[in-house]
């Protein structure tokens, strides 16, 4: 019918009384290609698959838990009142450093007990783990969530996007800014930055894989973030654009510090247990 504007149904499918989100399958398969390259990239480096398999078992739930939490506690002035929604991750609302932050202490916790290298296997994981983020933006895109501020429909068709998109990103008869495209894109293109740079002898030291990985996400998360609308403010910037920065300067300074004190750290391509 005409005026009317096909939007996606953001549960996919029903199993008797269970709701199957694509918000979730689009998580889920975006964790599975981060784990199966994870698997060939450590192979390479001699890293069992067990231990990679143990890294998704112990992190996946600790970084789903520490994501909504964070996501809670930033927006407590809401939960507060609604503590029966806290739960109810499959309707959106997780935050990516929360879950980050959760996987990383996992994966410090396991290297310290098997006595492998947390670098090495930081780097391993790293640029799967930026692909598998530049993915789950997609169930954002399904949930009509972190979305940028209210624009206009020829500001959309000129960035020349499919249909499907510009449908998606009209919300009770407003358009908004797809800041989710424009962070899945930042973060493929970051994907293939790191993994090119992994691959090239002489270029990145054990440890700076992962550490160019909290330089690009937090570089171009600091500038999206600004254009979100869903954000919690600390004074003149939100609360991840802080962190972005820290993250951003932290990993440089450690770059600079460790290349200072440890120079003959081999190189990633050289890395080995």
């Amino acid at each position: 019918m005409e005026g009317i504007i096909a939007k996606i149904n953001p549960i996919a499918f029903v199993l008797g009384p269970f709701e199957v989100h694509w918000y979730g399958i689009i998580i889920a398969c975006g964790m599975l290609l981060a784990v199966i390259l994870s698997v060939r990239e450590g192979n390479r480096h001699g890293i069992a698959e067990d231990d990679i398999y143990d890294l998704l078992l112990w992190g996946l739930p600790v970084a789903l838990i520490c994501a909504r939490a964070y996501y809670v506690i930033f927006q407590w002035s809401y939960y507060s009142q609604h503590l029966n929604q806290v739960y109810r991750i499959w309707d959106g609302g997780i935050a990516i450093y929360g879950g980050l932050i959760g996987a990383a202490i996992v994966l410090l916790v396991l290297c310290y007990r098997k006595i492998q290298s947390p670098w090495l296997m930081l780097d391993v994981i790293a640029p799967n783990v930026i692909l598998a983020q530049g993915i789950g933006r997609w169930g954002n895109f399904v949930n009509q969530e972190a979305h940028g501020k209210a624009t206009t429909l020829s500001f959309l068709q000129d960035l020349h996007l499919p249909q499907f998109i510009i449908n998606q990103m009209q919300i009770n008869g407003i358009y908004y800014q797809p800041t989710f495209l424009y962070e899945s894109v930042w973060d493929i293109l970051g994907f293939l930055v790191l993994i090119s740079l992994r691959r090239c002898n002489h270029c990145l030291k054990q440890g700076e894989v992962f550490l160019g990985y909290l330089i690009w996400y937090s570089f171009g998360r600091f500038f999206i973030e600004g254009m979100r609308t869903d954000s919690l403010m600390l004074g003149q910037l939100r609360v991840s654009q802080w962190l972005s920065l820290i993250l951003f300067f932290g990993a440089l300074i450690v770059i600079i510090i460790r290349r200072k004190k440890d120079p003959q750290n081999p190189w990633y391509t050289q890395a080995h247990y």
